[in-house]
């Protein structure tokens, strides 16, 4: 046996040795026109043979079904994006009209609840002005919850733990998910003291969820907490 021979069978040809000759080798299809009508091969739709153009064009008609599903899903998710923000417009347009200073917070979180289709919202507040200290949003509320809002640099999201200010809540026994909004001046992710916390509770586990964004929150949390301050 030559050395040749031996050298072949210690080293033989793989499938990643072909794949990079053809690649490397563009030209070898123009010089062997005839494979490329030759070939055959086993379409995913069944078990019948198809030729490479057949099989090419199944492969780009998964393609662009796939690009357009994204695509579909882009719009669907700008067509949502358009309508919370014209949701947050109509909000912010209420806190501007304004109602009497006093039952502001109670008037922000029914607005919060109609407007977003929040099933219980509740908010409280501290360090007010006198003249609102006696105001039950102004009450009830523990030296460490008042660290943990000013702990939170964004919207805590996730299930209901026992946290403290659920009991803010008129049903918080059919609570199971919720989300925790730091009030505080300037914006999101500021290093200021929270002045308040404004709490967005359901019973459906997955509609606060600890992977969510927290983008459209802390808009919430931004506006509120501007229009609140005006108490202190």
């Amino acid at each position: 046996m030559s050395n040749l021979t031996n050298s072949a069978l210690a080293n033989p040809i793989t499938e990643d040795d072909i794949a990079n000759y053809l690649a490397n080798t563009p030209d070898f299809f123009h010089r062997h026109a005839e494979l490329l009508a030759s070939v055959q091969l086993g379409s995913p739709h069944g078990h019948r043979a198809v030729s490479l153009q057949e099989r090419q064009a199944e492969m780009l008609r998964e393609k662009i079904k796939l690009l357009e599903q994204r695509i579909m899903e882009m719009v669907r998710h700008g067509n949502d994006n358009v309508i919370l923000s014209n949701k947050i417009l109509r909000w912010a347009g209420h806190l501007l009209q304004g109602s009497e200073l006093r039952q502001l917070p109670q008037q922000l979180a029914i607005d919060i609840e109609q407007q977003f289709a929040v099933p219980q919202v509740g908010l409280r507040l501290w360090d007010v002005a006198a003249e609102y200290a006696d105001q039950p949003y102004a009450q009830g509320v523990s030296e460490d919850l008042k660290l943990f809002a000013s702990s939170l640099s964004e919207p805590f999201c996730g299930l209901n733990t026992g946290f403290e200010s659920v009991n803010w809540l008129a049903e918080p026994q059919a609570i199971t998910s919720l989300a925790l909004i730091p009030l505080r001046l300037g914006p999101s992710g500021a290093s200021a003291p929270a002045f308040g916390l404004l709490v967005l509770a359901s019973g459906d586990a997955q509609r606060f969820t600890s992977g969510m964004g927290t983008d459209f929150l802390a808009r919430i949390g931004e506006l509120a907490s501007a229009a609140l301050s005006r108490l202190r």
